[in-house]
């Protein structure tokens, strides 16, 4: 099958935290050479997509425009926009999430927000998840920016955005809107910004429970690149099979 466009995870796709993946980097260097279009769709919302830009260039030596770069908090932006419930926005996350919601237009409020947003946190506080909740119980809309229970580090799994946001649905009893994969507000996003329809593309990655749901659950076809999350010995119990499986992005022929 030859696919138009590509939708790409990052973590454990094309690095591993600090770590290059090399068949990443000549996975993306074979798409450019043959000018094949492909977006970076990623549930990270700790980074802006300029600086995964520049960390992809920096250490890793993969060169490519920042509008290839589609994060789980740009869709995130997007999604209240559409809604438009207001603009006071209470945010659990990093420097990425949040420069990309307050440059969009939308205000701090811990008090009376229209929207708790909530991402991956690595200086999470108990006061946070406080503010958090009193703003959900008092009607706040409760977003999820994505549901990863672990991120792939070189130290191992670590504990993700999904961990916090499972936290907060339980103390406030209040299921969240989850934006990233694999849910279909940000790969309806992604495609629209290639500009190209599901049957025509393909979506990698090395994480069945995000990118690969994404694909299956969005009636996309999917590429599971056993170099990050889902191990080897995984695949044979997976409910429904990706539609390829490969041990390096090295073994994919355009």
């Amino acid at each position: 099958m030859t696919y138009k466009g590509y939708l790409i995870d990052l973590d454990g796709t094309i690095y591993l935290g600090e770590k290059p993946i090399e068949a990443g980097k000549r996975f993306v260097d074979r798409l450019q050479e043959k000018e094949i279009p492909f977006l970076f769709v990623t549930n990270n919302t700790t980074k802006t997509p300029e600086a995964v830009q520049n960390r992809l260039a920096t250490i890793f030596d993969i060169h490519v425009p920042k509008e290839t770069v589609y994060t789980a908090t740009l869709a995130t932006v997007d999604y209240m926009k559409e809604k438009a419930l207001g603009n006071k926005v209470y945010v659990i996350g990093e420097e990425g999430l949040k420069e990309g919601i307050f440059s969009s237009g939308f205000k701090l409020e811990e008090d009376h927000p229209d929207y708790v947003v909530v991402g991956l946190d690595s200086e999470i506080t108990y006061e946070k998840l406080i503010v958090a909740t009193l703003a959900i119980k008092n009607g706040a809309h409760f977003i999820g920016t994505n549901p990863d229970k672990n991120i792939p580090t070189e130290r191992g799994l670590l504990p993700g955005a999904g961990s916090l946001i499972a936290l907060l649905e339980t103390s406030t009893q209040t299921k969240p809107v989850i934006i990233g994969k694999p849910e279909a507000i940000i790969m309806n996003k992604a495609l629209e910004k290639l500009q190209l329809t599901k049957k025509e593309v393909i979506m990698v990655g090395d994480n069945y429970e995000t990118d690969i749901k994404a694909g299956i659950n969005n009636d996309i076809d999917t590429l599971l690149v056993l170099t990050g999350f889902t191990k080897k010995e995984d695949v044979p119990k997976l409910p429904v099979q990706p539609t390829v499986v490969i041990d390096s992005l090295d073994d994919w022929h355009f």
